[in-house]
């Protein structure tokens, strides 16, 4: 016979014997902390953020201060990233200019993954009927290539902060909708979704407890790989006129610029570049974590 362990007076467990439990989300910061190469490019995407955060404190110049005695000057220990045409110190600007990169490619994907989220939660939720016409209508949508729909909305809309975002949401808002409803698809027949449904819960109470918890990861994920790739959008519009118009020191704008001066004066194309492409890199590699992170198969 198995002898029976005493439970100490009181009722409490021994020290050793009480185990901690673990929540998911204490599980996925684990992963992600022991992922050097996410951790690092979290940290760079956190610093990238601040100096925009604090560029009064941080940018030696004024963004908009123009200086014509010192204009179109190489890098220098007075100017680091040397000055524009207009005498503009390059470094000060690009500071000040991730205000606007970084909140524009947070807030488009941010819009663009809400709407998808809504779009894709009816679909896969009620099927039938209109779940065939949301998906037609999806697939009309991206039958037309996502920069050339980007370019024809900011066309129509024009330039300017707002109708930027709001062209970049609008390409992305069909593939989130396409993915998260093919997640709802496989979970919307489970027990405990049926069960709620049995107990008369709303379909809003039983989308939002039940199945968008269990099925949202790979949105998130793909939420959180796209912020890259909405600034490369948004540099990419503003490069060509439509997005973010000068004096404004946007990325993007700033390569617009710089494109004149190639030739003698690389610095004014170089050094947005480079931030452009440190910022898509470290988010990159974030997400890639963050992949390997939340995946359930993943095992320490």
């Amino acid at each position: 016979m198995t002898e029976l362990k005493k439970v100490p007076t009181g009722g409490k467990p021994e020290a050793g014997v009480r185990e901690k439990k673990e929540t998911q989300l204490s599980m996925i910061l684990h992963r992600l902390m022991k992922n050097k190469l996410a951790l690092t490019g979290g940290i760079i995407f956190l610093c990238l953020c601040l100096i925009s955060l604090f560029a009064p404190l941080i940018a030696p110049y004024d963004w908009s201060a123009v200086d014509p005695v010192h204009k179109l000057m190489h890098p220098s220990a007075q100017h680091i990233f040397g000055t524009d045409q207009f005498g503009r110190d390059i470094f000060s600007r690009i500071v000040y200019g991730g205000r606007y990169s970084l909140t524009l490619g947070v807030a488009s994907t941010l819009f663009s993954t809400l709407l998808g989220v809504v779009v894709g939660s009816i679909a896969g939720y009620f099927g039938g009927a209109v779940d065939r016409l949301i998906m037609r209508f999806i697939d009309m949508i991206q039958c037309v290539p996502g920069m050339l729909l980007t370019i024809c909305i900011s066309v129509a809309l024009g330039s300017g902060i707002v109708n930027t975002v709001i062209a970049m949401s609008f390409g992305g808002i069909w593939g989130t909708a396409r993915m998260l409803r093919g997640q709802i698809l496989t979970v919307r027949t489970s027990e405990y979704v049926e069960a709620a449904k049995a107990t008369n819960n709303s379909s809003f109470r039983t989308i939002v407890k039940y199945v968008l918890p269990n099925s949202i990861q790979q949105t998130v994920i793909s939420a959180c790989m796209g912020i890259g790739g909405a600034i490369s959008g948004i540099s990419g519009l503003s490069f060509l006129g439509l997005g973010v118009q000068p004096p404004l020191p946007e990325w993007g704008a700033m390569l617009s610029d710089g494109r004149n001066y190639l030739r003698y004066y690389p610095n004014m194309l170089w050094a947005p570049c480079i931030v452009i492409a440190l910022t898509i890199l470290s988010i990159s590699f974030f997400g890639d974590g963050l992949r390997d992170a939340m995946d359930p198969r993943m095992k320490d």
